[in-house]
């Protein structure tokens, strides 16, 4: 499962780098769907990292509830 963890992380990081380029790159691009673009691309900035520590949050919450059952047996 510590795999699977490190491979999460590192795709979450990946996205977070792709959504910050592409912030900059709609920016700077003029044209008339940028506005668009730039505004969805800065809300996934926002969005992505909040939706992962809640995923992290409640992932840790299930675990620990599923490891105190398994030790009650």
């Amino acid at each position: 499962m510590k795999k699977f963890k490190r491979i999460f992380a590192l795709t979450g990081a990946i996205l977070l780098i792709l959504l910050y380029v592409s912030t900059l790159v709609f920016a700077f691009i003029d044209h008339p769907a940028s506005m668009g673009l730039l505004k969805a691309a800065v809300a996934c900035t926002i969005l992505l990292p909040v939706l992962l520590y809640a995923y992290a949050l409640v992932y840790k919450a299930t675990r620990k509830e599923d490891e105190d059952s398994e030790t009650e047996n």
